[in-house]
């Protein structure tokens, strides 16, 4: 199956935030002599002349190029007009834009996938999966719920899942740290050896046990097991820690959600992209006729071709990313008007249900990017969560949840902490019923360590 150019090229800006977006546009009115800036101080004549059609009826024009296929009614965009302030004094208050030229592991990533010639149901799971990959290179969801966000079978998910594990930097995918350090020892070769007979069955404790006892438990000399430990030392205890910059140190919102009245109203953030349009100078081409030479013809049929895609693109970018964040908060209209505590279990699927696009389009809009709102700023992200219903039949979100589970732990004794199935009857009791592993899925999810690693004895002199 091949995908479109300018549908890749419309999926790839999708996908960037917008700190991205503006040095990939800074970079295209730098390639391409076909694409100018609209400046502050442009006439209203002058900016008027870029919406009429070019005269396609001029003797000689290149190869009868109908011109206006190319442009389409979407050969210019003006971003600076389309964020309007009900609320602020000034433009001086919103937020300020920093290019970032280093590449993101996210990048590295989508990149790789790029090269991996997936199937187009193939790279929407491996987008999405690319998406829930940490700056670490730990990824943070179980194939189980990526399974069940996208409605595809699990074995799909493991199966791209596989591809992914094997690009750069190695171990990248990994759920945890075992996993980890056996993908780099297999890289190096050395799967079935000592050193991963470590990893594999005796991680857990490892820092407490001395060499003799390691050596004694695995039926090998003391000498043997400390050449092991040294090249377990050598393993990275993350995929890509330190490789890569973060994907965006400064945050800056794409969208903007202000209360207007009683309402809530949804602008891009687009005050600090450049304002595009379709060069004019074109037209002396055209006039030139048979004068011009073919491989001129070409250049400007394929840069022409290439400003109208990134056009549409940006326009198509925009579109989708207020409709979808308009789906939102008119499902969480509640979480606006009262808080946190109101927020309500939401999936990407049912979003996609109310806008009629793909969930993959959603998981696009949502990764790494953030919506500023009258209550602060938020990942897109948090806004989509699982629920679990309570005895008195209201939905909470998982975030919620795990924020009570969190709770309890923080208040316990730490000489007696409570184990997973303690924490699961006390939150039983306060109307939430969940499985003893539902609760550690969700206490690893946290970061936070079992019980037997949280107990703190205490000593008396």
């Amino acid at each position: 199956m091949v995908v479109r150019p300018d549908l890749i090229q419309s999926l790839k800006l999708l996908m960037e935030p917008i700190l991205n977006l503006e040095q990939i546009l800074r970079q295209r009115l730098s390639d391409n002599p076909l694409l100018e800036e609209v400046e502050q101080h442009d006439s209203a004549e002058e900016l008027a002349m870029t919406q009429d059609e070019p005269d396609r009826k001029e003797d000689g024009d290149i190869d009868k190029i109908d011109w206006q296929e190319f442009l389409g009614e979407d050969h210019e965009y003006n971003f600076g007009n389309n964020y309007r302030d009900f609320s602020r004094g000034s433009d001086d208050e919103l937020p300020e834009s920093v290019s970032i030229a280093e590449k993101t592991l996210f990048d590295h990533l989508l990149e790789q996938l790029g090269f991996a010639r997936l199937s187009e149901a193939q790279n929407e799971i491996g987008a999405y999966i690319i998406g829930n990959i940490d700056e670490s290179g730990f990824l943070r969801i179980s194939v189980e719920d990526i399974a069940e966000e996208l409605k595809v079978e699990q074995e799909e998910v493991q199966g791209v899942l596989s591809i992914i594990k094997t690009f750069d930097p190695s171990g990248v995918g990994s759920a945890d740290l075992r996993e980890c350090l056996l993908a780099q020892l297999d890289e190096q070769g050395l799967k079935g050896s000592l050193a991963w007979i470590i990893i594999d069955e005796h991680l857990q404790g490892l820092e407490k046990r001395s060499q003799m006892q390691l050596a004694k438990a695995l039926g090998s000399s003391p000498e043997r097991v400390q050449m092991a430990m040294e090249v377990i030392r050598g393993l990275s205890p993350s995929p890509a820690t330190g490789m890569f910059v973060k994907a965006a140190a400064h945050i800056v919102p794409d969208l903007i959600i202000e209360k207007v009245g009683d309402d809530f109203v949804v602008f891009h953030n687009d005050k600090n992209l450049p304002s595009l349009r379709i060069n004019q100078s074109y037209r002396n081409l055209i006039k030139r006729g048979n004068k011009t030479s073919e491989t001129t013809k070409k250049y400007v049929r394929d840069k022409l071709e290439q400003a109208r895609w990134l056009i549409n693109a940006i326009n198509q970018r925009r579109s989708t990313m207020i409709t979808v964040a308009e789906a939102i908060v008119d499902q969480q209209r509640e979480f606006f008007e009262h808080g946190e505590s109101h927020l309500k279990p939401m999936t990407m699927e049912q979003v996609a249900d109310i806008v009629g696009m793909n969930v993959a389009t959603i998981s696009r809009v949502a990764n790494g990017k953030y919506i500023q709102t009258p209550l602060g700023m938020f990942e897109i992200k948090y806004f989509f969560n699982t629920g679990v219903t309570t005895s008195n039949g209201d939905d909470l979100p998982k975030r919620v949840v795990k924020t009570k589970i969190e709770d309890i732990i923080n208040d316990e004794n730490p000489a007696t902490p409570y184990s997973d199935q303690e924490i699961a009857k006390l939150l039983d009791t306060q109307g939430i019923k969940l499985a003893r592993r539902t609760v550690t899925k969700y206490r690893e999810e946290l970061s936070i360590k079992a019980a037997r690693y949280r107990k703190q004895v205490s000593r008396t002199l």
